[in-house]
C-alpha cells in the first residue's frame, strides 16, 4: 500500500486563501533586498505567495499585504514590474 504525500498549502497574501502551493506563485525578497518573482520557488529568501491573477496583486498591494508579508517596503516600480510578471506567468 502506498503512502499518501501531503499536498503543502499556502495563503495568498491578496485574497487571503488557501492553495496548494504549486498553485501559487512565489514572491521573494532576496538576502540582498530586491524583490522578485520566484519560478521555481527555490530561491533563497523570504517569500509569499500569490495568485497568478492580477486581482490577488491589486488586493496585496491596496492592503499592503505584501509588504508586512516580505517586512520591507515596496516601492511602486516593483509593483508595476511583479504585474508585468503576472500577466506573462496568467498566460
Amino acid at each position: 500500500m502506498q503512502k499518501v504525500r501531503k499536498v503543502p498549502l499556502r495563503k495568498c497574501v491578496g485574497c487571503q486563501e488557501m492553495s496548494d502551493k504549486r498553485q501559487l506563485l512565489r514572491v521573494v525578497l532576496t538576502p540582498e533586498g530586491e524583490v522578485l518573482l520566484d519560478p521555481t520557488g527555490k530561491q533563497n529568501g523570504r517569500g509569499a505567495y500569490l495568485h497568478g491573477k492580477l486581482e490577488c496583486l491589486q488586493l496585496a498591494r491596496k492592503k499592503k499585504s505584501l509588504e508586512r508579508a516580505l517586512k520591507t517596503m515596496i516601492p511602486d516600480t516593483v509593483y508595476d514590474r511583479l504585474a508585468l510578471s503576472v500577466e506573462g506567468v496568467a498566460k
